[in-house]
């Protein structure tokens, strides 16, 4: 499936990336104005080496004639070099006179158009290298949003490694053909045309000669092409497989060395880097085979114009200062030829990375905004879900089938079953992390899927299973959904999820960093300080996904007393497997295969629910003596 959708992305996608080009116009048109002044400096070369070559031989001829008539009379001198030289003795005098000067012209005119050629080659690959660079910042913002983005679904689907090779390795190898291959081949269809027009202007003849040579490589240029594109897309996906072990390793490291794994992670990093070895040398032999055949191509195109060039210069029709500029003009030629591999090269990994950038680009979320959603006004917490039917894939048997309830504005709702059971699905279709697939989840009366996902998600607080923090201090963390909020509120959020006291143990306090991923904290410590987070919204809709599982019994007792006094007044909907933290809930589902099974208060339930009576049996004694425990320290 995925093969399949990238075969469309990528038709194009090269010309796609270079029209990114038109966002940095005033770069561009310096690095190719540069690039034009030049290649014409260059080509000016030929012309005056002819001018230089011509005067020599000339100022030589003239030496030579009047070395052999110096001894005859002056009016037999005139006939002589008339019939030596097919010239006048006035115009013979001239070239000898002007040879000297003819040839320091020529040299300073070289030295100059050099030194301007190198002035605007600098311009020229300066420019193009601050353009590429600022195309690469467009396209790695654009993933990043996008990324930002894209449904949940996606993740579920897609490698992180994946995605962190497509924003970094991809993206560099199309800043790279911008910076240099892009510029070569521009420069090599300048070269190449103004070229073939001075050489016709010179000698049609033999231009005719070398010609045959273009369309010969022209073929190359496109089996090669065609041939180098999909070994590079290869190489891309091997790559991302690599990196996707390697970031794996990376965040599982502790796992690794707890389950004594490091051989078989070896091995597993080994597997992956000699399948992205074996590939990458399969490119290199195409083209340790491409580049021979191009300087094969040139050297007989070389031979060919040696041999008919020697013919015409032994016959008097072409001049040796003709045949110099002809055959500096030539390499000129010759030189595309030459970066041709080079070019196909870095063509080829930029259309291949070039497809892989807008196969993300180009991906549709399958959660956005309708194009009239509406703002979603303040809400008051009621939810209700209307026979809410869910398949994370549209092929898939139903996580959830017919589920339908109400949570009026201010209720504690709670969710209980076993792992799988479809607690977590129900959750998150509320801040619609996914979309459901029959029925209708309501917010005040409101469709998600008809309200904005922005005015939606701002409302809702939310402390999801798996406890993220990101790099940086523990306010930081705690006021991630309001940066602008003052030390005063994020330590009274701290203190309701029981978090207040170990930040204050710490010697840095609210500024002690996490580390990264929170490394540099407990379980119940990112759990705490993810609750506080989520508190600091102040939201009137509060989702708890399990969010007390990793701490132990008497931080949830604690944790569990702060968020009762906290739900208040806020519709919560709490996921946890203990049933301290549901006693006291309005309203239980107990949820069994995508089903809700049974719903209501702690007492019915506990006559009419096997399936909660269970639950609560399971888990009462060790509860209640928790419970006992707290009573008894309070007291003292």
């Amino acid at each position: 499936m995925r093969g399949n959708a990238q075969q469309p992305a990528q038709r194009g996608a090269l010309m796609r990336a270079i029209r990114f080009l038109g966002h940095h116009k005033r770069s561009t048109l310096l690095a190719y104005g540069a690039l034009v002044i030049a290649t014409l400096a260059q080509l000016a070369v030929p012309q005056l080496t002819q001018n230089m070559i011509d005067a020599v031989t000339q100022g030589a001829a003239a030496n030579m004639v009047f070395d052999r008539v110096s001894n005859l009379p002056s009016l037999l001198q005139n006939l002589a070099v008339t019939a030596v030289a097919g010239t006048t003795v006035e115009e013979l005098q001239a070239s000898q006179v002007n040879a000297p000067s003819l040839l320091i012209n020529g040299a300073l005119l070289i030295v100059g158009f050099a030194v301007m050629r190198a002035v605007f080659s600098f311009v020229q690959a300066f420019m193009a290298e601050t353009t590429s660079q600022g195309v690469a910042y467009d396209f790695r913002n654009e993933i990043f949003t996008k990324i930002q983005r894209l449904s949940f679904s996606y993740y579920d689907r897609t490698q992180t490694g994946q995605l962190m090779i497509r924003a970094t390795d991809d993206v560099e190898r199309l800043r790279l053909f911008i910076a240099q291959g892009l510029i070569l081949t521009a420069q090599a269809f300048l070269l190449l045309i103004a070229t073939l027009v001075i050489l016709v202007l010179t000698n049609w003849r033999l231009t005719l000669v070398i010609l045959p040579i273009l369309p010969i490589a022209l073929i190359m240029f496109m089996i090669f092409g065609s041939l180098a594109q999909p070994l590079f897309v290869e190489v891309q996906i091997r790559l991302s497989a690599l990196n996707t072990v390697l970031q794996e390793n990376m965040a599982g490291i502790k796992v690794v060395k707890a389950f004594v794994r490091e051989r078989q992670e070896q091995k597993r990093f080994d597997d992956a880097a000699d399948s992205l070895l074996a590939q990458s040398l399969k490119v290199a032999r195409t083209f340790a085979f491409l580049f021979p055949v191009i300087f094969l191509v040139a050297q007989v195109g070389q031979a060919a114009l040696l041999y008919f060039a020697g013919g015409e210069i032994l016959n008097g029709t072409l001049q040796l200062g003709e045949y110099q500029k002809f055959s500096l003009y030539t390499i000129y030629v010759f030189f595309p030829l030459g970066q041709l591999g080079f070019i196909i090269s870095l063509m080829s990994q930029a259309s291949a990375s070039a497809g892989r950038i807008f196969d993300i680009l180009d991906t549709e979320s399958e959660v956005k905004n309708k194009p009239d959603a509406i703002e979603l006004p303040a809400i008051q917490g009621s939810v209700e879900f209307k026979d809410v039917t869910f398949r994370y894939f549209s092929t898939s048997d139903p996580v959830l089938e017919s589920i339908s309830f109400q949570a009026e504005p201010g209720q504690t709702v709670a969710l209980l079953g076993a792992t799988g059971s479809g607690k977590s699905t129900i959750i998150n279709l509320i801040p619609r992390f996914y979309d459901v697939s029959e029925g209708a989840v309501l917010i005040d009366g409101h469709d998600v899927r008809d309200v904005t996902l922005d005015s939606l998600r701002s409302q809702i607080g939310i402390v999801l299973q798996e406890t993220n923090l990101f790099s940086g201090s523990i306010r930081d963390n705690i006021a991630f959904g309001r940066p602008d909020a003052s030390l005063e509120d994020v330590i009274e959020a701290a203190k309701a999820a029981a978090a207040h006291d170990f930040i204050e143990s710490f010697p840095q306090g609210y500024d002690t960093s996490v580390g990264e991923r929170g490394a540099t904290l407990s379980g119940g410590q990112k759990q705490r300080i993810a609750i506080a987070r989520a508190l600091l919204l102040d939201p009137k809709l509060l989702i708890l996904d399990d969010s007390t599982s990793s701490v132990d019994l008497m931080t949830e007792y604690r944790i569990q007393k702060a968020l009762d006094h906290l739900m208040e007044g806020r519709t919560s909907f709490v996921i946890a497997q203990r049933i301290t933290t549901v006693l006291n809930a309005d309203q239980i589902l107990v949820l069994d295969k995508g089903q809700v099974v049974a719903r209501g208060i702690h007492e019915e339930l506990m006559e009419t629910s096997p399936i909660y009576a269970e639950i609560y049996y399971s888990q009462l004694v060790g509860d209640v003596e928790i419970e006992a425990e707290e009573d008894i320290q309070e007291a003292k």
